[in-house]
């Protein structure tokens, strides 16, 4: 038969009808791995809270996932991703922008710049670039620094020895040090601190920006290890509140939509990189609204265990993935949600400072 069209003769995934509306959700071939993840590889997750998803994952179908900073005996299992253990491959928290993760890099080889890193509260320290990792603060502003000398060393530890990195973009939109340029993962004064806006300013940041930071952050871990492979996903979860001016809605789209393109980008121009389309997966019009929370921002355990699914088989071959009832660690999404819930107070509590409201 004569081709008259481009289109013509592809396959039942290049077609919205048969690829999505008719097909069987999440469509089986929806994710084809551009390289082979293997069990021996070590595995460092880092990112947004959706990427705590991805490691615990990986962690229960076998997969060599780093842990370089591992909780104490002391803290109970419940109280772990509380003081900001077994998240991810080291203790950083979480990490939402580019920037945030370049600028950590840096610092892990570079040293940190001139800013207010350490914040008070009530007579407690906090790191301001994860602190949420102490919920009471640390006795003195040397504790802290003691604390963040030793996770920086963990953290050249643990990317050193990546074969693979998986990390998860979240957002755009950040707040910081105007003095230095160095962003932070909460606004000042939202956990700690005080927010002085002669000091203190907000960045949202643009698509050439995102992907010059995350190309510069690669290339220092590629620098370190040529053979590293990259895997990257872009979180589901909308913003809870935009310092946009824009609607939450419409600030929600751009952050997604930026940071979709620079995944889109890197993997068209980068062999060693890969995406994952767990934010297609959560929020296309297939899924609805069905893999959220009543309050539209928590993907549900069910809906975590179906994208995770996709992941682990085309790794794996066809196996059955754990779900919120077969995982080894059933508190774990649990505890995520509890975590993005807590995050939710404390952007409240931040547009109320600001005088915006709830």
């Amino acid at each position: 038969m004569e081709r008259v069209s481009p289109y013509q003769g592809l396959g039942a995934r290049a077609y919205w009808r048969t690829g999505l509306a008719e097909a069987d959700y999440p469509p089986a071939d929806i994710f084809r791995a551009k390289w082979a993840l293997s069990k021996d590889d070590k595995i460092v997750t880092a990112g947004s809270c959706f990427a705590q998803h991805v490691g615990r994952a990986m962690r229960e179908n076998g997969f060599n996932v780093q842990d370089a900073e591992p909780a104490p005996a002391a803290i109970p299992a419940d109280q772990l991703t509380t003081y900001g253990y077994g998240m991810y491959s080291a203790r950083y928290g979480n990490i939402y922008t580019t920037r945030q993760l370049r600028q950590l890099l840096d610092e892990a080889w570079d040293g940190a710049p001139s800013f207010d890193a350490v914040w008070e509260k009530g007579g407690r320290f906090y790191d301001a670039l994860r602190p949420n990792i102490e919920p009471q603060g640390f006795d003195s502003l040397e504790a802290v620094q003691a604390a963040r000398v030793e996770h920086l060393a963990k953290v050249r530890e643990v990317f050193s020895n990546a074969d693979v990195f998986i990390f998860t973009l979240g957002l755009t939109e950040a707040w910081y040090h105007k003095p230095s340029g160095q962003v932070y993962p909460t606004a000042p004064g939202t956990i700690a601190g005080v927010f002085d806006e002669k000091i203190h300013g907000f960045v949202n940041f643009r698509l050439a920006e995102v992907r010059a930071d995350l190309v510069a952050a690669l290339a220092r871990l590629k620098a370190l290890n040529p053979k590293l492979r990259v895997l990257l996903t872009v979180s589901p979860v909308p913003l809870t509140a935009t310092a946009s001016d824009a609607h939450v809605l419409t600030a929600t789209t751009y952050s997604k939509s930026v940071l979709r393109a620079c995944t889109g980008e890197l993997y068209a121009d980068f062999p060693e990189v890969d995406y994952f389309p767990s934010y297609e997966l959560v929020t296309s019009t297939k899924a609805g609204a069905s893999f959220f929370e009543e309050n539209l921002r928590s993907v549900t355990d069910a809906g975590v265990a179906k994208v995770m699914a996709v992941i682990i088989r085309a790794h794996l071959g066809d196996v059955e993935a754990p779900t919120s009832e077969t995982a080894s660690e059933p508190v774990a999404g649990r505890k995520a949600d509890r975590e993005d819930r807590r995050a939710n107070r404390e952007d409240r509590k931040e547009r109320r400072r600001a005088g915006k409201g709830a």
